[in-house]
């Protein structure tokens, strides 16, 4: 993995928001809203729809939130979080049509797209393939935004490689293997608030995230995500926040 990120940086707190579909209301992205400073908005194949799309990219603007766009697999049934052998041109086309769908209710909005960052087992495909991973870049590119991921991985190798800003991301409610992977859950479950605040509290301190063997990983990152979808998502959310606050190292709220 990457050198440990800077204390002195100033980091931002992003969520994955806009995952509800239809009548069914999922997550926490009222009360996040007026905790991050990011949202990554779901384009409505793993998760979301246009009217969910549409209320909280007005959300956001209201709370001065900058709004990425959040693509995922083509999988309703298992919210993206079960992988798909795709080719290189399947993925540029998939994300070109959700990053086009979440650009319209932007411009709309008279609101400039922030950054590009998939979803689920898509993020983690992209991660390890950089043949997948250069069609993604691609599209971050011609929008001429940076993409989220994960230091170390096809993600950032890739980014580098073709002049894409890229932002590196630290979880908080999801542990990392030994090679520095995160293991998605096919369910969130909660996550202890003060252990968030104490995963990011070490990072800081000593550069260092432990993984579930207990390797000690070297994570670089500019951000820290927190998923809206576990039941806590905001009390976890609130923790983190006030650790990155105690640090001096949180950017300054906009809500």
């Amino acid at each position: 993995m990457s050198q440990p990120v800077a204390a002195s940086g100033q980091l931002t707190l992003n969520s994955d928001l806009g995952e509800s579909l239809g009548l069914h209301s999922f997550g926490n992205d009222l009360d996040l809203m007026g905790i991050i400073d990011v949202a990554n908005v779901a384009c409505g194949f793993h998760a979301g729809d246009p009217d969910t799309m549409a209320a909280t990219v007005e959300l956001a603007a209201e709370r001065g939130v900058k709004i990425g766009a959040h693509p995922g697999l083509p999988d309703l049934v298992g919210f993206g979080r079960r992988e798909m052998k795709l080719t290189a041109a399947e993925v540029e086309n998939l994300l070109l049509y959700q990053v086009g769908a979440l650009a319209a209710f932007l411009r709309k909005a008279d609101l400039e797209l922030n950054h590009l960052k998939p979803h689920g087992s898509l993020y983690g495909m992209l991660a390890r393939d950089p043949e997948l991973m250069e069609a993604a870049a691609k599209v971050a590119a011609s929008y001429g935004v940076p993409f989220y991921g994960l230091a170390g991985t096809e993600h950032e190798k890739v980014c580098g490689r073709l002049g894409v800003p890229f932002v590196g991301e630290l979880y908080v409610d999801l542990n990392y293997g030994a090679a520095g992977q995160l293991l998605i859950q096919r369910r969130p479950e909660p996550t202890d608030p003060a252990a968030a605040a104490e995963r990011v509290r070490r990072v800081l301190a000593e550069g260092v995230v432990e993984a579930v063997d207990g390797t000690l990983l070297n994570i670089s990152f500019e951000s820290v995500c927190v998923h809206s979808d576990a039941p806590n998502a905001v009390d976890v959310a609130a923790a983190v926040r006030e650790a990155l606050s105690a640090n001096g190292s949180a950017a300054p709220t906009t809500s």
